[in-house]
């Protein structure tokens, strides 16, 4: 079970996205899902790596600031 997901609720998902797209699309779609995901978790992690880089930077300065 998923989050409150289970077999006959996703067997019955899996029937509608059949029923409106047919079969011959589904490979399409879960292709073009599968690259937004790729996408967005590569986003997420160029912002956690800027972030990173931010601070960093930040706390040279302020060492920087000391010493002077």
């Amino acid at each position: 079970m998923i989050g409150g997901i289970g077999i006959p609720e996703l067997l019955i998902i899996l029937v509608i996205v059949l029923l409106i797209f047919g079969a011959g699309k589904l490979p399409q779609i879960g292709g073009n899902l599968g690259k937004a995901i790729k996408n967005f978790k590569g986003g997420v992690k160029e912002d956690e790596t800027d972030e990173l880089k931010s601070a960093k930077s930040e706390e040279l300065e302020d060492k920087k600031a000391e010493k002077s």
